[in-house]
């Protein structure tokens, strides 16, 4: 399955079975947060078999249920550090979707965390993770023309990134975000709003890895 495919099969779910993760694919995963905690200089870590975090009344508010794994995105405190989350955050989420896993970005429904947070850092998001109950549901999408400059006149290359922007992961689904293209190089900002720098950030790796183009 090509990386498009993975993100048009993957979707928010809350509700989680009691199936445990796989010692291989924990293997894997830790093996990619490792690599994103070198690129990155967060120090991303998950979290197994620890049912706290979503136990209390904000996880059921949120709607949540059977969360006992979640990945903490955490990093020092910095005004880049909400897209950095964002972007590392997908990487793995996609990852996980690809050996058959499912995930939920969560920004305030959840408890106290087990992560190890030091001096100076945050946590900036937790991403629940496991065998979900279902699969979830597509979000809807804007009209492209609302969130790019050239939505009549575009590339192949181009439109196939803007496809994997439209499938990414949004808070509340808000797709506050605007693409450019001028003279071949790829531009994309973020609105006003929660969590629209980790939305960014999120985007910017959707168009990134189906396109190969880095995203200013």
């Amino acid at each position: 399955m090509d990386i498009l495919e993975i993100m048009k099969a993957r979707h928010s779910v809350r509700q989680y079975c009691e199936s445990k993760i796989e010692s291989e694919k924990k293997e894997i995963l830790a093996a990619l947060a490792n690599e994103c905690n070198r690129e990155s200089g967060l120090n991303i870590q998950i979290i197994y078999e620890e049912p706290k975090c979503f136990s209390g009344m904000m996880a059921h508010y949120g709607k949540f249920s059977g969360v006992e794994n979640y990945i903490a995105l955490v990093g020092e405190k910095h005004v880049a550090l909400e897209e950095k989350a964002g972007y590392y955050g997908e990487r793995l989420v996609l990852k996980a979707q690809e050996l058959g896993l499912n995930t939920c970005w969560v920004a305030l429904t959840h408890g106290k965390s087990a992560a190890k947070i030091g001096q100076g850092e945050k946590l900036a998001c937790i991403i629940s993770l496991g065998y979900g109950v279902t699969q979830g549901v597509a979000h809807n999408n804007k009209p492209m023309e609302q969130i790019c400059n050239c939505a009549s006149h575009m590339p192949d290359w181009f439109s196939r990134g803007m496809e994997a922007a439209m499938l990414a992961p949004t808070a509340m689904n808000q797709q506050k975000f605007y693409f450019t293209l001028k003279n071949e190089t790829v531009s994309a900002k973020a609105g006003s709003g929660f969590y629209t720098k980790m939305d960014l950030g999120i985007v910017k790796y959707h168009f990134e890895a189906v396109t190969g183009r880095k995203v200013r």
